[in-house]
C-alpha cells in the first residue's frame, strides 16, 4: 500500500525542499497550508502549483486568535507566539492525517534556523503540544533529531534524509539547483505578528477589549487608530482602499463618519457611542480632512439605516496626536 504524507507548506524554500526529499522516496505527498488574520495561504498555493502537488488550505483564524491571547510558550519580540502557533498548525494537520489516512506529517523546519521556534528543544515542545509526537518528520534536519515513527516502521529511509542545521542557507540553495527550483521567496517572515506597529495595536486591543473577535483584528490592518478619551477606538482611513475596507467591515451598530463637501477620510467608530465620543471623533475626522483649520466642517454619520450630521470646528491634527495607538 502506498505511503501517504501530509506536508506543512509555508511556501518557502525549506518546505519545498522537504517535499522533494519525501517524494524522492516514492511517497505520495499532499500539502497543507493555513490562513489566519496574520498570514495567508498565497505563498503555499504558489509553491504547491510550482511543485505540482495537491494542496489543502485550512482557515484556523478563530482557534489561532484564542491561542494568541494566552500562548503557553509566550511571545517572541512582538506578539508572535511561534511555538504555540506551530503546534496549532501541526495539531490541525494531525487531525486531518488521522481522518484521511495519511501515514505521517512533515515540515521544512531546520534545527537552529530560527531562534525561537526552531531550536532543538522548541521542536520537541511543538511536538508535545501538538499531540502528535513521533509523527512529525523534518527531512532537512532528521539526522540531528530522534527517529520518528514512520522511520521506525520503515515507511521512510532515514539514511536518505539530511542533517542540516543553523542559519546558513548554502546547502538549501544547492539543493534548490539540484531540484530545479528557481522561484522561491526570501526567508523573511510574512507574519503580521512580528511587525512592531501591528503588534502594538493588537496588544492594545487585547488590553482594552476582552471579547475581541476576528473582525476587530481585521480592523487593525487599516488606517490610523486612535483611543478616544472616553475609551473607544476610532479608525480613520489613510488611503482610499482603507476607506472602502472600513465600510465593508462595519457592523450595523458601528458609526461611519465622513466630512461633507470636502475630501477626507472615512472613519469607523465601533459600537454604540456617547454624545461626547461622537463630538471628539467628528473633530478628529475633520482634522484629517482637507477642511481648513479654524472653519467649521459638517460630518455625516451613518449606522444601520440611520443617518445624521454633526458640525464641528476644524482643529489641528497635532491636538490629537497623543490619542494615536
Amino acid at each position: 500500500m502506498k505511503v501517504r504524507a501530509l506536508g506543512l507548506m509555508s511556501g518557502g524554500l525549506d518546505s519545498m525542499l522537504a517535499i522533494k526529499l519525501v517524494q524522492d522516496q516514492g511517497i505520495e505527498v499532499t500539502g497543507i497550508t493555513f490562513e489566519t488574520p496574520f498570514f495567508g495561504p498565497e505563498p503555499g498555493k504558489k509553491a504547491a502549483t510550482q511543485l505540482g502537488i495537491p494542496l489543502r488550505v485550512v482557515d484556523i483564524g478563530a482557534s489561532h486568535l484564542e491561542m494568541l491571547r494566552h500562548p503557553r510558550y509566550g511571545y517572541g519580540r512582538q506578539m508572535n507566539p511561534c511555538i504555540d502557533c506551530h503546534a496549532l498548525m501541526i495539531r490541525t494537520a494531525g487531525e486531518i492525517m488521522e481522518a484521511d489516512g495519511f501515514d505521517f506529517l512533515f515540515t521544512g523546519e531546520v534545527v537552529g534556523q530560527r531562534p525561537m521556534s526552531q531550536r532543538r528543544d522548541a521542536l520537541v515542545s511543538v511536538d508535545k503540544l501538538s499531540g502528535y509526537p513521533g509523527y512529525i518528520l523534518r527531512p532537512l534536519s532528521a539526522g540531528l533529531l530522534p527517529m520518528t515513527i514512520p522511520e521506525r516502521e520503515g515507511k521512510v529511509d532515514r539514511q536518505r534524509l539530511l542533517g542540516i542545521s543553523g542559519r546558513s542557507r548554502k546547502q538549501q540553495m544547492a539543493l534548490a539547483i539540484h531540484y530545479g527550483i528557481h522561484d522561491y521567496p526570501s526567508p523573511a517572515g510574512g507574519c503580521l505578528l512580528t511587525n512592531p506597529g501591528f503588534a502594538g495595536r493588537l496588544r492594545d486591543l487585547f488590553d482594552t477589549q476582552e471579547k475581541a473577535d476576528l473582525r476587530d483584528v481585521e480592523l487593525l490592518k487599516y488606517g490610523r487608530h486612535l483611543r478616544l478619551p472616553q475609551g473607544s477606538r476610532l479608525v480613520v482611513g489613510r488611503i482610499h482602499a482603507d476607506n472602502l475596507r472600513l465600510r465593508e467591515l462595519a457592523r450595523p451598530d458601528d458609526i461611519i463618519m465622513k466630512v461633507s463637501e470636502v475630501p477626507g477620510p472615512t472613519a469607523l467608530l465601533p459600537g454604540v457611542a456617547t454624545a461626547a465620543e461622537l463630538e471628539i471623533a467628528a473633530a478628529v475626522v475633520a482634522a484629517y480632512s482637507d477642511a481648513v483649520k479654524g472653519t467649521e466642517a459638517i460630518i455625516a454619520l451613518s449606522w444601520g439605516q440611520n443617518a445624521r450630521t454633526v458640525t464641528v470646528a476644524v482643529r489641528s491634527r497635532e491636538e490629537f496626536r497623543e490619542m494615536l495607538i
